[in-house]
């Protein structure tokens, strides 16, 4: 048998309208190993055995670029994102007015779950910057269960994470002032980044303060506003899209319910 093994993954190379290629199977699958998004696509307890059966669930990379739409509203559910790379948002197009942004997603989460209940997807997701991600089919679900209980299991704990994260930012919308929504939404952030084994203070915005705005259902002068009030009183420190939280505790106390002076 060939050391390297080749597939024709049309499948995924169909949803995006691009032609048919082959894939290096074994080439992937160590790129995958040393892939820090790894642990995401394939839970550990997965043996080589299983590994090596699992050819339909290794990965297609597409890169997408700044403002390039990965999937549309409406568009058939088929596969889920994992975010090598980059930086995404998730809106809902609106044709009276502005798009409303309904999430953001970094390197290391998933994107495209909300396409599995009704087979089609429920938002459109762009990325803010170039971002590379691994496509996985989601295939048949009955099948992964009974010949993968692990992966499924998995998955479902995927799926579980993202749940939580979406709680946490209803949580953020739920509270009906401005500065606790903008300071929740930046500590926040930093957790993500620090999950990512980064800096949970200093980080860069990707998304523009209309997008925040959009999000956190405030006005871009608003959101301008609040930032420049944080800095003022050294809570933050902004620099065009670079920002530092200089009191942390200061700023949890702002998303807490103290008022900001």
């Amino acid at each position: 048998m060939s050391s390297k093994t080749e597939i024709q993954d049309s499948r995924c190379a169909d949803l995006h309208g691009q032609k048919n290629r082959s894939i290096d199977v074994a080439e992937l699958k160590a790129q995958c190993l040393h892939c820090d998004m790894n642990p995401v696509c394939h839970p550990p307890s997965l043996n080589v055995a299983e590994l090596d059966s699992l050819d339909q669930w290794f990965p297609t990379r597409r890169r997408l670029q700044r403002g390039e739409t990965l999937y549309d509203l409406g568009e058939t559910f088929n596969a889920l994102y994992a975010v090598r790379s980059g930086f995404f948002k998730t809106l809902l197009p609106n044709r009276d007015q502005r798009d409303q942004v309904t999430g953001f997603l970094m390197t290391g989460e998933i994107i495209g779950m909300d396409g599995i209940s009704s087979g089609q997807h429920a938002c459109r997701a762009v990325a803010l910057e170039v971002s590379e991600v691994c496509i996985m089919p989601y295939g048949n679900v009955d099948q992964i269960e009974a010949s993968f209980p692990n992966l499924h299991a998995h998955l479902n704990r995927l799926m579980s994470q993202r749940i939580v994260q979406d709680q946490a930012a209803f949580k953020i919308l739920a509270n009906m002032r401005s500065e606790a929504r903008l300071a929740a939404f930046i500590l926040d952030l930093g957790k993500r980044f620090a999950h990512l084994g980064y800096s949970s203070n200093t980080f860069v915005l990707r998304m523009t303060r209309e997008e925040i705005g959009s999000y956190l259902g405030l006005s871009l002068e608003t959101v301008s506003r609040l930032f420049s009030r944080f800095q003022e009183d050294g809570l933050v420190d902004v620099q065009t899209r670079h920002l530092q939280i200089t009191n942390p505790d200061g700023l949890a106390e702002i998303a807490g319910g103290r008022p900001a002076h």
